[in-house]
């Protein structure tokens, strides 16, 4: 019983770890890349290192959400299926 809890927290931190990891990775890269170019051009605008990271972010967000329902929905539908193990 104990084990089997154990078991589905650690899947709940992988899937949560596989859907925030793009977002997460195109925010890192859009950074490193904005403050790279700010460090060569010697502008120190916030806007310019918030607004591109943020859109960047969003347009990860809308092209891979089909996969993270799908896979949030793979996620749920197992716990549900599971849910009569855990009762025992």
């Amino acid at each position: 019983m104990e084990s089997t809890l154990v078991a589905v927290g650690v899947q709940t931190f992988k899937v949560t770890l596989l859907l925030s990891l793009p977002m997460l990775l195109a925010g890192l890269i859009a950074g490193l890349l904005i403050s790279i170019f700010q460090a060569t051009t010697q502008i120190n605008e916030m806007t310019l290192s918030f607004v591109p990271k943020i859109l960047l972010v969003v347009v990860v967000l809308v092209f891979l959400m089909p996969w993270m329902i799908s896979t949030m929905t793979d996620f749920t539908t197992g716990i549900f299926n599971q849910i009569p193990t855990f009762l025992k």
